[in-house]
Order: C-alpha cells, then sequence, then structure tokens
C-alpha cells in the first residue's frame, strides 16, 4: 500500500472523529429538537406507520439522544437498537431509562458499519439529513444499514424518498453589502467605493451559503433535478448525484444566486399522499434553511426568461464528509456559465 492511500485513510478516521465530536455537545441535538418541522414530522411519520412497526424490530441509525427510538416504541416497537457513535449514546441511555423505555431500546455505541446486531431488523428509521441534503454523508451509513441488516422482502425504510430542487433567487441582502461601500462618502466624506471588487470577491465567493431564503426572492417554480430512492439508490451512485434543470422566470429582476434544497418523503399506508418533511423556501423554516450559491455578476431576467442547466453534487477530495456542487448554468441567451462551489471545511485547518 502507498504512502498516499495510507495517509487517506488516516485522515478519514480523523474526519470522523471530528464529525462524530461535533455531535457530543447538547447545542446541536438542541437545535435539531427545537426544530418542530423535523421532529414532529418524524413523530407523526412513525406513528402513522403503526401497522408496520408494532411487535417489530427497528434499527435507529445515527440515535442522538433517542427520540426517534422513542417515538418508535410509542409506535408499538418491540425492540430497537439504537446505534450512536458518539458520546451523545451516554446521555441516551438516561433519557430512555428515565422514560421507561429501557427495557424495549438498546444504545450501541459505535458507527453501524462497525457494530453487530443480534438479529435482522424489520424498519430502519434515520435522521440522516445534512446542509443540502447531502452534507456530511450520513446517507451512506444507511444505505449500508440497509444492505447488511434491513429483513428482504418487506422491509421499511423513513424516511424511503429524497427530492433535490435548484430555483435561481434574488438575494436583495448581498447587493445591499455591496452598495453600502458607495454610501460611505455622503457620510462621512471618504469615498471607498473602491472596496465594493474586494468585497464582492469575499461574498461572491465559492462557498455554498446556508442560510434562510424567503419567499418573496424566488425568482421562479422550483425545478427538481434529483430523486433518490433509499430502497434502491446504492454508495457507488452516491459519489455523484446530478441532473438537469429547466425553470422559466415569474418576472422582471437580477438573478444573483441559486437556492438548492430538498424533501425527504415518508410512506403513508393509510393516507393517499406521502408525509412530506419540505426545507423550500415556500414552507415553514427548518434548521437545515436553504443552500445558496452566489454567482460572480447578478444577470437581468424577464418575464419567462429560461434559466436552465447542470447540477453535479459529490463528495469533496479533501474530506468524504463535505459536499461540493459543480453548476453549469445558461440564464437567457447568455452563454453558459460554470462554478464549483462547496461548504467551508472545518477539518481543513486541524487536518493540516
Amino acid at each position: 500500500m502507498s504512502q498516499t492511500v495510507k495517509k487517506r485513510k488516516c485522515d478519514k478516521t480523523r474526519q470522523d472523529d471530528l464529525y462524530f465530536d461535533s455531535y457530543s455537545d447538547v447545542t446541536i441535538h438542541e437545535e435539531m429538537i427545537a426544530d418542530h418541522v423535523r421532529t414532529n414530522t418524524y413523530r407523526l411519520a412513525i406513528l402513522q406507520n403503526s401497522e408496520s412497526i408494532r411487535g417489530k424490530v427497528v434499527l435507529d441509525v445515527g440515535a442522538g439522544t433517542g427520540v426517534l427510538s422513542m417515538f418508535c416504541v410509542q409506535a408499538g416497537a418491540n425492540k430497537v437498537y439504537a446505534v450512536e457513535a458518539c458520546s451523545i449514546a451516554e446521555q441516551a441511555v438516561k433519557i430512555i431509562k428515565h422514560n421507561d423505555m429501557d427495557d424495549k431500546i438498546q444504545v450501541v455505541r459505535g458507527t453501524v458499519e462497525t457494530v453487530e446486531l443480534p438479529e435482522m431488523v424489520d424498519v430502519i428509521v434515520s435522521e440522516w439529513m445534512g446542509y443540502a441534503l447531502l452534507h456530511e454523508s450520513m446517507l451512506n451509513s444507511v444505505l449500508y444499514a440497509r444492505d447488511k441488516w434491513l429483513k428482504k422482502p418487506g422491509g421499511v425504510i423513513l424516511p424511503n424518498k429524497a427530492e433535490l430542487y435548484i430555483t435561481p433567487i434574488s438575494e436583495p441582502v448581498v447587493e445591499d453589502r455591496l452598495y453600502f461601500w458607495y454610501t460611505l462618502k455622503d457620510k462621512y466624506g471618504v469615498d471607498m467605493s473602491c472596496m465594493s471588487d474586494f468585497a464582492r470577491k469575499c461574498i461572491k465567493n465559492a462557498d455554498i451559503s446556508v442560510s434562510p431564503v424567503t419567499a418573496e426572492d424566488v425568482l421562479s417554480h422550483p425545478a427538481r433535478f434529483a430523486e433518490l430512492d433509499l430502497y434502491t439508490t446504492t454508495v457507488e451512485q452516491m459519489r455523484s448525484v446530478k441532473g438537469h434543470f429547466r425553470c422559466e422566470s415569474f418576472g422582471s429582476a437580477a438573478v444573483n444566486a441559486f437556492c438548492v434544497f430538498f424533501t425527504v418523503s415518508f410512506p403513508c399506508p393509510d393516507k393517499a399522499q406521502a408525509l412530506v418533511l419540505s426545507t423550500s423556501p415556500f414552507k415553514p423554516e427548518t434548521h437545515w434553511k436553504q443552500a445558496v450559491l452566489y454567482l460572480d455578476q447578478p444577470v437581468d431576467v424577464m418575464q419567462d426568461t429560461v434559466v436552465s442547466g447542470e447540477v453535479d453534487m459529490y463528495p469533496s477530495e479533501e474530506s468524504d464528509r463535505h459536499i461540493c456542487i459543480h453548476l453549469d448554468y445558461t440564464i437567457g441567451r447568455q452563454k453558459t456559465q460554470t462554478k464549483t462551489f462547496s461548504i467551508p471545511d472545518w477539518t481543513a485547518e486541524t487536518l493540516s
């Protein structure tokens, strides 16, 4: 084995340690559980699937504080294996015992890729989604659990489908920040307009900005560019999740960014439609917010201007857990533009 491969393996171990350490603090769990859209949708989805859960064995992948495991017991699960790799598992044990569910829920410390369960499971439940859906790469663990531990046929996965959407937006706050440097001469007698180019490079960089987008800023109907079926999607397919999109502008505005968001769906046997957890700008805000991709320069559009292109989402070379988004886009009759975005890597400084 070459030195390069050995270093990569070591780096990945360190990246995993940093990733799991980030879930050892109370703040992130407070944020997730306080997200009513997230927590209540999972609760409703689990309870509405009680026929599939009652008397069955459940695997909760990345159980955290164990809240989903406890929802499964409320839905009638006979046994829940709550697999959690980070130290928050110790708190999960306390919470589960405090709720008198320790006879039904067994907390298993470790990653789902390394632990051993005493039996196959009937149901897998997991809240695996990250920013822009795929940041943090938790889905690979769910797919591993599916292939190794889920009974076939008839096994149930909650949620069982994910969809990715993109839409052009006009984000006024960014333009206001850039224009700010032109306002200082009138206020203070000092012309700092030459700072605008520097500010543009700093603000409209290649970072994926995780921030809320208002419905008023959206310039077209969102276009779905990818769909993941958790029963059939493979880890190999997750190396590149891509798709084409085509939108038509609602009216006259300046496109200065694209917004990427996702939905996940839960089957509801007693209802005609699935239960959907959405991070759309048109829905109540969640802790995932939206992923905003800033263009280098704004582009004016009019009613029905076509905005089209292709999105490709793939893991960063530096860290498998960090997502990159490559965007090829055409706005109206302009030539096709290309830009690649990534979420800043919080492991980079530590690993260097």
